[in-house]
């Protein structure tokens, strides 16, 4: 048998109206940017605070190089410590970025684990990279930095203090906001 709806029967009930499609865009795009500051913060846990430790080893080109020299020699400005490796591919997807900053900016590389000054400078050349590069061989620079991979940029202001570090693939306008405002913050 069939039941007949009769008039007081009452309608069913009408489903919930969807959120605008910009509210749940803006819930994805919030839990992206956190989960992105999380993984980030987590990467650079080791990274100390305050003070840039300073560095001395050999340069690309065979001469002395440190930290405190490369500051020395850009007075006032915050500077950029890039590190990367030869046999790193994100490092070498990020050279165009790198050399567009240091345009702009004052930034010292740091080839890690890539080899002696000669191996660097090959590199170097192969890719036609005008780079000051320091050479850390055996990774202590890196350690010290509290960096476990590459690539990573550490900005440091004028007065020798890190402000910024980030790992991976970094974009170039975010590379030269982060110098900007630490050459306004020192």
């Amino acid at each position: 048998m069939t039941r007949m709806m009769d008039d007081t029967t009452p309608p069913p009930p009408a489903s919930a109206p969807k959120p605008p499609r910009w509210r749940r865009w803006a819930v994805e795009m919030g839990i992206f940017v956190t989960i992105f500051v999380a993984v980030q913060a987590w990467m650079t846990r080791d990274v100390p605070a305050g003070p840039a430790p300073d560095f001395a080893t050999v340069a690309a080109d065979g001469g002395p190089l440190s930290l405190a020299a490369w500051r020395a020699a850009h007075p006032g400005q915050a500077v950029g410590v890039y590190f990367w490796a030869d046999w790193c591919p994100i490092c070498t997807a990020q050279q165009g970025t790198i050399d567009g900053v240091q345009a702009d900016h004052p930034v010292l590389t740091v080839a890690m684990q890539s080899g002696g000054a000669a191996a660097v400078a090959k590199v170097l050349a192969d890719r036609a990279l005008d780079w000051s590069t320091a050479i850390d061989a055996d990774g202590r620079i890196a350690q010290s930095y509290g960096l476990r991979g590459v690539p990573a940029f550490v900005i440091v202001d004028a007065a020798g203090e890190i402000r910024s570090v980030s790992l991976g693939y970094t974009i170039g306008w975010g590379l030269r906001a982060r110098l900007w405002w630490a050459g306004l913050s020192s």
